[in-house]
């Protein structure tokens, strides 16, 4: 099954709601990175929620979460953008850690203690950048967390990434539901937010052959709304070598000189998708010609 994401809202435009199916592009995640189960876990619930958080913009723009915690795992890093295109990497992929009552320990590969900075590309001269810091280290805590603190949005986030004994992915996806900031019944409100609480994982629901439209089924049971959008999510790296090569340049002259000093060819990576770019000699002393 493809990855795809559905979007509804309250007929009375006082709720948004949003679920996402992302097996395949977690999956993918995983393999290109070699990522631990544990990390698997925690790398999935960062991309689902970027591509999530993503389906708010307008297809130009773009999102990046990083949550850098005390934990092994040190940081998770994912973007996204408006058309579904979403991308991420764990700093430290190998982080084995023994099960916590009886499930993969995410809080405890990112820690408790550090910040989840979000920014955003929606644009303009300069991105929107806010900062908090980790409310539990599962992620999609912590993700309500920074929109209820920095943007005084509430939100209810649910993430869940299933792993089994082989480290592949069976089921992953999530959801994101906010109170938009108009007069809306609380009564209502208050029904969706019992709904969520008592319904079950979101990985059970998957597992089960639930699809995203489901899922915002029962969270808004009996509450009058309509699909606004589905739009389809995969893993799609955006770097180049011209892209690659402007990031070189921002290193200055010095720190260039430093990096071709006694090499007849430097290798760069790319941390999100793993391509390697060889840039000769003489392409980084033309560099520092153009550079003046």
């Amino acid at each position: 099954m493809n990855d795809y994401l559905v979007k509804t809202m309250t007929d009375e435009k006082d709720i948004i709601g949003v679920a996402c199916v992302t097996t395949s592009l977690v999956n993918e995640a995983a393999g290109m990175h070699h990522t631990y189960p544990t990390v698997t876990a925690a790398l999935g619930r960062a991309l689902t929620g970027c591509g999530l958080m993503a389906s708010l913009l307008d297809p130009e723009q773009r999102v990046a979460i990083k949550l850098e915690g005390d934990g092994p795992m040190k940081a998770v890093i994912a973007e996204a953008d408006g058309t579904g295109a979403v991308r991420g990497y764990a700093v430290v992929p190998d982080v084995d850690l023994p099960p916590k009552n009886g499930k993969l320990d995410v809080s405890g590969a990112l820690g408790r203690n550090g910040f989840l900075t979000v920014t955003k590309d929606l644009g303009f001269k300069d991105p929107y950048r806010g900062i908090v810091s980790l409310y539990t280290g599962e992620i999609a805590s912590d993700i309500a967390y920074y929109y209820s603190e920095s943007e005084q949005i509430p939100s209810a986030v649910g993430l869940g990434v299933f792993v089994d004994r082989d480290g592949s992915v069976s089921a992953a996806g999530g959801f994101l539901v906010q109170s938009l900031p108009v007069s809306g019944d609380e009564r209502r409100i208050e029904s969706v937010i019992s709904r969520i609480e008592g319904m079950e994982s979101v990985t059970t629901q998957i597992r089960e052959g639930r699809l995203p439209e489901d899922i915002l089924k029962t969270i808004f049971d009996g509450i009058p709304c309509h699909v606004i959008e589905e739009r389809p999510l995969f893993y799609q790296c955006s770097c180049s070598r011209d892209r690659i090569e402007q990031a070189i340049i921002t290193l200055g002259a010095d720190e260039i000189r430093h990096i071709i000093e006694g090499r007849e060819t430097v290798e760069i990576s790319c941390q999100f998708c793993g391509t390697t770019y060889a840039f000769p000699r003489e392409d980084l002393e033309h560099m520092l010609e153009e550079m003046g």
